[in-house]
C-alpha cells in the first residue's frame, strides 16, 4: 500500500493533467507540472502561491485588467520598479498573469475552462465574495472533481468578524500577540512585519501539499481553509498553552530590555560601547564567573529569582555590558559556549559569510529592462535551492499565449 500511494505521488506531482506542458528549467522540482490559479492577492495567498511556484509549480495570477492585484500600488517606500511596488514583485516573482474580468460573462466562461484543466485555485476574497462571483469550492468542484482549492480570510466563516476587514496588524490586535513583546508598561506592541499573512500562507501552502497527497492517494479534491487569526493563535501555540495550563495568569513581560514575556534573566538585547549583543538562556552563576560580576551572587542560586528580579539582574548585567565593546564581550562568551550573538541590521547581515554561503538572492528580470534583486526560496531540494528568472509579470502579460494555450 504505501508503494503504491508513493508511486501515485510522484504521478501527480510529475504529470499535469490536462495540458502537455513543455519542459523548463524547473522540471526536476517536485512541484513540476502542476498549475496553479491564483486568484488572491495583496499578501497571504500569493505568499502560499510563491512557495508552491518555488517548488516548480506553475503559477498563473488571475488579475483584473489594466489594475491587476491591489499590492502593485501597496508601497513599502517610494521605490517603484516597471510601475509596480517592490512588495508585488517580491511576493509574486515568476508567475504569469492571465487578465480576466469577473463581471464580464465571456471571461468568466474563458476561466471555468482554465479551471477545469488546473490542479489548485487558491482565492483570499473576503467571505460571501467568492460564492457571489460563482466561484466557490462546490462551484469550482462540479467543473474539476480533482481540484485542491485552497481558501484564506481574516476571521474564517462565521462569527462576529466575518465581514470584518481580514488586515494584518488588525488580526495582530484580535489575536493576542501584540501583548507578548517590547518592556512592560509599553502597552501593546505590533510585530514589525505582516506575520500574519505570512504565516497564514505558509499554513496554507501546507495543507495544499497534503491535498495533493491525498489527491494522488484517492483521486479527490479538497477544500483547504485558514485565516489570519487562525495562523497567529497557532503562532502563539507555545506560550498559549502555558497560559491556558497555567491558572490562565496573563505573562507579565520584562520592564528592562525585553525579549520574551515567559523567559526569565538574562534573556534579552543589550547595549555595549559600540552595538548590541543578544545573550539567550544562561545560568546566572555562569555569567557571574565569566562577567566577574559579583553584583550577581545573591542570584545564582536562586533559580526562582532570575524571573521575579528579572529586571534588576538584568540591569546588572546591562551595566557590565556597556562598558565593554561587542567583540570584546564575544571573545569572553563564545568559547564557554553560552548563547550569545551580535545583533546585526540588514547591511551587517549581507556583509556576513554567515549569510552569503547561503546563497539567498537572485536577480529577476523582465522583457521591459525591469531587474530586481531579491530574495530566494528557503527550502532546499536534493541540495539545491530553486531559482528563478523571471521577474513579476505585467497585468495580463502571459493573457495571449495562456488563451491559446489552453483554448479558452
Amino acid at each position: 500500500m504505501l508503494r503504491r500511494a508513493q508511486c501515485a505521488l510522484l504521478a501527480i506531482l510529475r504529470v499535469f493533467h490536462g495540458a502537455n506542458l513543455p519542459m523548463n528549467s524547473q522540471s526536476d522540482l517536485p512541484l513540476s507540472g502542476l498549475v496553479v490559479l491564483d486568484m488572491s492577492q495583496f499578501l497571504s495567498g500569493p505568499y502560499a502561491t510563491l512557495r508552491l511556484q518555488d517548488l516548480g509549480a506553475r503559477v498563473i495570477k488571475i488579475e483584473r485588467p489594466e489594475t491587476g492585484d491591489l499590492s502593485r500600488s501597496l508601497y513599502l517606500s517610494d521605490t517603484e520598479i516597471g510601475g509596480d511596488s517592490t512588495l508585488f514583485h517580491a511576493i509574486n516573482r515568476g508567475k504569469e498573469s492571465l487578465a480576466i474580468d469577473l463581471k464580464d460573462a465571456g471571461d468568466v466562461e474563458r476561466l471555468k475552462r482554465l479551471i477545469a484543466r488546473a490542479d489548485v485555485l487558491v482565492q483570499n476574497f473576503r467571505p460571501g465574495v467568492i460564492e457571489r462571483l460563482g466561484l466557490d469550492y462546490d462551484a469550482v468542484r462540479a467543473i474539476n472533481p480533482r481540484i485542491v482549492y485552497g481558501s484564506i480570510s481574516g476571521y474564517g466563516e462565521e462569527g462576529p468578524w466575518v465581514k470584518r476587514p481580514g488586515q494584518d496588524l488588525l488580526a495582530q490586535a484580535r489575536s493576542g500577540v501584540m501583548w507578548l513583546s517590547g518592556n512592560d508598561g509599553d502597552g501593546p506592541v505590533p510585530m514589525g512585519l505582516a506575520v500574519g499573512d505570512m504565516f497564514a500562507g505558509a499554513a496554507l501552502a501546507q495543507g495544499l501539499l497534503a491535498a495533493l497527497v491525498k489527491r494522488g492517494i484517492k483521486g479527490e479534491g479538497s477544500h483547504v481553509q485558514t485565516s489570519l487569526l487562525e495562523a497567529l493563535v497557532d503562532f502563539q501555540f507555545e506560550v498559549l498553552t502555558t497560559f491556558l495550563n497555567d491558572g490562565r495568569r496573563m505573562p507579565k513581560r520584562s520592564g528592562f530590555r525585553g525579549a520574551h514575556a515567559y523567559l526569565s534573566a538574562p534573556y534579552g538585547v543589550y547595549e555595549a560601547s559600540d552595538g548590541f549583543i543578544a545573550l539567550a538562556m544562561t545560568p546566572i552563576a555562569r555569567l557571574r564567573d565569566l562577567m566577574q560580576l559579583d553584583a550577581l551572587a545573591p542570584y545564582c542560586e536562586d533559580t526562582a529569582s532570575w524571573f521575579t528580579s528579572r529586571d534588576d539582574i538584568k540591569k546588572l548585567i546591562a551595566g557590565a555590558i556597556s562598558k565593554r565593546t561587542v567583540s570584546e564581550w564575544l571573545e569572553v562568551f563564545e568559547p564557554a559556549d553560552i548563547w550569545c550573538s551580535r545583533v546585526l541590521d540588514w547591511n551587517d547581515l549581507l556583509a556576513s559569510e554567515g549569510f552569503n554561503m547561503l546563497d539567498m538572492l537572485q536577480t529577476v528580470e523582465r522583457d521591459d529592462d525591469v531587474s530586481i534583486l531579491t530574495t530566494r526560496s528557503p527550502i532546499r531540494v536534493n541540495g539545491a535551492r530553486p531559482s528563478s528568472s523571471r521577474a513579476a509579470p505585467r497585468v495580463g502579460e502571459q493573457s495571449e499565449a495562456i488563451i491559446r494555450e489552453f483554448e479558452l
